[in-house]
């Protein structure tokens, strides 16, 4: 199967290097990393409002190997020496929307949380699942009760964690068990919560399965993702695509998709895929071009006035405000009267706009590449939309190849589109 993934990568890079940038999502230094950066730090502005996620379990669960692979690129093998959570840590995270992940330690309480269960827009439950179930499943219950009384719209889910120690029968079989014993305890305690949605993730950070599940988390939370979803149905239906994922970069959760149902194996792929592009991209960047060079000019300079470059003009065919400053030259004689002089008319103009808008950037880096050989062939392409997203598209080979243009037009659409969502996203939290 590995043989037929990867036949060949074609990267968009361009012929000059001031243009060149890196693939977001790359651990290595880069442009990227000196203007995302300080987007993925806390935020100390208090009228910034984020998106609150708590991270509930008991000791040695998984809670912060969690957080760690997923939004800090931390190794899995690495998690190992990680140490166990003592106190409350709360991790800052920009994507579409600003999220705060609460990390708490195994011993935390609704009484010592030190905040309502009202604040919280998510709250996950992480179950070791070869522990003993009987001390994690009080604990949760004990939550679902809290949040259900204090915050009823809260979701609820519960990642069955640490999956890739058992073998697939026993798996799915304590899978089961531990979803059975949860639904049991909330019967017992009242019949009201046999309806409660809670939503049940088989996980492992050794492979994708927390991607998908923390991906189908984060869907819940955004208020913009019919609209992420239509843009996609549309790109999709005019360039002949069967499945596309926006993805967020570093964290490699997709953040929307189209219509179509979700295939574990395609989703595998893209985060594949978007992992060996995050892994090279330090190779496609110029430590000397000037992050000043990669923008449009703020301000407008018009061209020279046609005086001051051809002083034997007639007067007849000056502009009337250089007759004017022509006929003040002669009633005044003392003033200097060189024509090598710059005219007033030639000083740029300055920005007078209250509510000066962002340069945009200039460069969007793309790849293709051709998953399988035989013909017609499958070919899985790679743009960027924002400094934070990208956008993965499964596309017919022959397609790519003959409507390359028309591919490229529909993506600049998109990515307008995803931006003006972004902006009003940012608007409505504050933060511009």
């Amino acid at each position: 199967m590995k043989n037929d993934r990867t036949v060949t990568v074609v990267l968009a890079v361009p012929d000059s290097p001031d243009e060149r940038a890196w693939w977001p999502g790359s651990r290595f230094t880069s442009f990227y990393d000196l203007t995302a950066k300080s987007s993925r730090m806390p935020n100390s502005d208090n009228s910034l409002v984020r998106t609150k996620i708590l991270l509930l379990g008991l000791r040695r669960s998984g809670k912060t190997s969690i957080q760690q692979v997923l939004f800090n690129n931390l190794p899995p093998k690495e998690c190992f020496y990680l140490d166990a959570t003592m106190r409350i840590v709360k991790h800052t995270y920009d994507t579409v929307i600003p999220l705060e992940i609460w990390d708490c330690p195994g011993n935390t309480t609704v009484e010592s949380l030190g905040a309502p269960l009202s604040q919280f827009a998510t709250l996950i439950f992480v179950i070791d699942i070869r522990d003993l179930y009987n001390q994690p499943i009080s604990k949760l219950v004990e939550f679902i009760m809290a949040a259900y009384h204090e915050n009823p719209n809260i979701n609820l889910e519960v990642f069955v964690h640490k999956a890739e120690r058992l073998h697939e029968d026993d798996k799915f079989e304590n899978f089961r068990q531990i979803n059975e014993r949860v639904s049991d305890r909330l019967l017992d305690e009242s019949p009201e919560y046999e309806q409660l949605p809670l939503n049940f993730h088989l996980t492992s950070i050794h492979d994708h399965t927390i991607h998908e599940a923390f991906s189908r988390v984060l869907h819940k939370l955004i208020d913009s993702l019919p609209y992420l979803e239509d843009l996609l149905n549309v790109f999709c239906v005019n360039s002949q695509s069967p499945k596309a994922f926006l993805f967020d970069a570093r964290s490699r959760l997709y953040v929307a998709t189209d219509a179509s149902p979700v295939d574990s194996a395609t989703h595998n792929l893209c985060c594949d895929n978007l992992a060996m592009l995050n892994s090279f991209g330090a190779l496609y960047k110029s430590v000397s071009a000037s992050q000043a060079r990669r923008f449009l000019p703020s301000t407008v300079t018009p061209p020279p006035s046609i005086a001051s470059t051809t002083p034997s003009t007639p007067l007849s065919r000056l502009s009337k405000p250089d007759s004017e400053k022509q006929d003040e030259i002669e009633n005044h004689p003392n003033t200097n009267t060189n024509t090598s002089a710059p005219s007033s008319s030639t000083a740029p103009i300055p920005n007078t706009d209250p509510n000066p808008k962002p340069p945009k950037d200039r460069f969007y880096p793309s790849a293709a590449t051709s998953l399988h050989p035989s013909t017609p062939g499958t070919t899985l392409t790679y743009n960027m939309i924002t400094p934070e997203l990208v956008l993965l598209a499964l596309l017919p080979t022959p397609v790519f190849e003959s409507k390359r243009g028309l591919v490229d037009i529909n993506v600049v659409f998109f990515r307008e589109g995803v931006q003006e969502i972004c902006v009003v996203e940012k608007e409505a939290r504050g933060t511009v």
